[in-house]
């Protein structure tokens, strides 16, 4: 990397560095900067979204990993804001808290930060001698596994320092306009235990949670004719899967029975219509635990006391 412009007192980068060692591409813009100014600062990007594909390192991991190769370099955070115009200023502003006084230049890629920067210093794009791709990094590592006491320390790490998560989910409580319900029982549910029609939300194919439930009634009964879903309500639903700090919040929806033979398909194993007033007086079937506070919600729904 050459850099044809005249020098200035301060060097400034702006990177993510989202891998797991620096690679030749970062060690040449950091050599570079380094010979070509005695103060040099380096600022890592943190995204409000942690534990992702994309950001998938905390600051302090990616600052070990400079300092252990750069331990005179200053390396300072600066959080991704959505507006351009506002990350630039907080840019500058933090380069004048270390370094009130002197001239800065901005380093960095095509790829980089300079597209949207539109601060008050100047800006020099390095051209690389060969491209390596952060995210072909990470991608060809997301599918080793590696025999090492470290790398199950890190897993069990990553796996405390998440977000909590929410799991959204839709479930479906078909009705024929007679009173009766279609109700589902999976392979694994006590033969007198029944469940509404549902199944996680798709983000990659369902674009809402309607076209969610729809697909899952597809899936499960073979293409049963139905009409159009109606929401009734919520609710925080109790699944053994899920006991500790993540957790699954459905929607159910009110879906009005048109035509065909319900069959049970996907993890289903039998589809049987029951009168709504039975299950409620509960004759010999009734609800999975988890399910009841959605039969709640329908029982409500329908003002049925």
């Amino acid at each position: 990397m050459d850099i044809a412009v005249k020098k200035t007192d301060i060097g400034v980068m702006v990177g993510r560095f989202q891998v797991d060692d620096l690679h030749d591409g970062h060690n040449n813009l950091i050599d570079t900067v380094m010979a070509a100014h005695d103060k040099v600062v380096l600022f890592l990007g943190i995204h409000p979204a942690i534990n992702t594909p994309e950001n998938p390192l905390e600051y302090k991991h990616r600052e070990l990993m400079l300092k252990q190769v750069y331990p005179s370099l200053t390396i300072l955070p600066i959080k991704d804001v959505h507006n351009d115009e506002e990350w630039s200023k907080i840019l500058d502003t933090k380069i004048r808290e270390v370094h009130p006084m002197g001239s800065v230049t901005l380093y960095g890629s095509r790829d980089g930060f300079i597209p949207h920067y539109s601060g008050a210093f100047p800006t020099v794009e390095l051209q690389a001698s060969f491209k390596i791709s952060g995210s072909e990094i990470r991608k060809s590592l997301s599918t080793k596994i590696i025999a090492s006491k470290d790398f199950r320390q890190g897993m069990i790490y990553a796996a405390f320092s998440r977000y909590p998560i929410s799991y959204t989910t839709v479930d479906a409580a078909i009705l024929d306009g007679k009173g009766n319900i279609l109700l589902a029982r999976k392979k694994v549910d006590p033969k007198n235990k029944w469940r509404f029609i549902g199944g996680f939300v798709d983000v990659n194919q369902d674009a809402n949670l309607e076209e969610a439930v729809k697909r899952e009634v597809m899936e499960e009964t073979n293409s049963l004719g139905v009409g159009e879903p109606k929401y009734i309500g919520s609710a925080k639903i109790d699944d053994w899967r899920y006991k500790g700090k993540d957790g699954i919040m459905t929607s159910l929806f009110v879906i009005p029975y048109l035509f065909g033979k319900p069959e049970a398909t996907d993890d289903i194993d039998d589809l049987q219509w029951f009168s709504i007033q039975k299950l409620i007086d509960n004759e010999g079937f009734q609800m999975v635990e988890e399910h009841k506070v959605l039969f709640n919600l329908l029982k409500k729904h329908l003002e049925i006391k």
